[in-house]
């Protein structure tokens, strides 16, 4: 079973309307299951930005003040708030989720802390929606839920930015701390071989996160037929 523990109250009270059933354990998930809405809170641990270090990531994602940056699987945004102060007023963060109820989540939490900057996306499996031109995206512990792994890949690569890198990050098999079970992790190894298949490139494997791996990709070959993406501006609708 997962160790997470709840999140502050404040944020159950900022998306209660969402989390009805917050505060039960999750329901043991096969590969490929979406994470519940229900169990957002279990994503909020109160010791997370311990061993999440979400300042060293967005450091070696090169993502900083006015970067167009995208967060897929955002969940109830947990990362996409962190990414929209890092971005400022002048970025913007897409927040992509394929669940309506996490987006709903999302947009209460970044309005109660007065960020203009979030742009909610309703992806699918196969491909998250974004735009052109992105300077960098991150999915940190839903790949394991991905089912057509090389397909959404491949979309993202087609939105990033000629130099733009890709952050993949999730649990270590040996399922130690946090995360899901152990059966439902997927190896580095296998996250490198479906990036390859879509055309991304490895650039380096961090090890300073004492749970999770993380894995810095770029693509060389974006393609231009995405609307390029907007740098601040009109909040994107879909």
């Amino acid at each position: 079973m997962r160790r997470q523990t709840l999140g502050h109250l404040a944020l159950a009270l900022a998306i209660s309307a969402t989390l009805s059933a917050q505060g039960q354990k999750p329901r043991q998930e096969s590969h490929g299951q979406l994470f519940p809405p229900t169990d957002l809170g279990l994503l909020e641990a109160p010791d997370r930005a311990d061993w999440q270090h979400p300042d060293e990531v967005m450091d070696n994602l090169g993502i900083a003040e006015a970067s167009v940056v995208a967060d897929i699987g955002a969940g109830a945004g947990w990362f996409t708030i962190r990414l929209a102060r890092r971005v400022g007023p002048n970025g913007v963060v897409y927040a992509e989720d394929v669940q309506q109820e996490m987006l709903t989540a999302i947009s209460r939490r970044a309005m109660a802390e007065g960020l203009t900057n979030v742009r909610p996306i309703l992806g699918n499996e196969n491909d998250p929606g974004l735009p052109a031109g992105v300077d960098a995206v991150l999915m940190v512990g839903a790949y394991h839920e991905v089912k057509n792994r090389v397909t959404l890949l491949r979309n993202i690569a087609r939105a990033l930015r000629p130099g733009g890198r890709l952050g993949v990050i999730d649990f270590k098999l040996e399922g130690s701390g946090p995360g899901p079970d152990p059966e439902e992790r997927v190896s580095p190894e296998t996250v490198v071989r479906d990036a390859e298949k879509a055309g991304l490139r490895l650039l380096s494997q961090e090890t300073f996160l004492p749970y999770q791996y993380l894995l810095i990709f770029d693509s060389l070959t974006p393609s231009p037929a995405r609307k390029t993406a907007k740098r601040p501006g009109a909040p994107h609708s879909r």
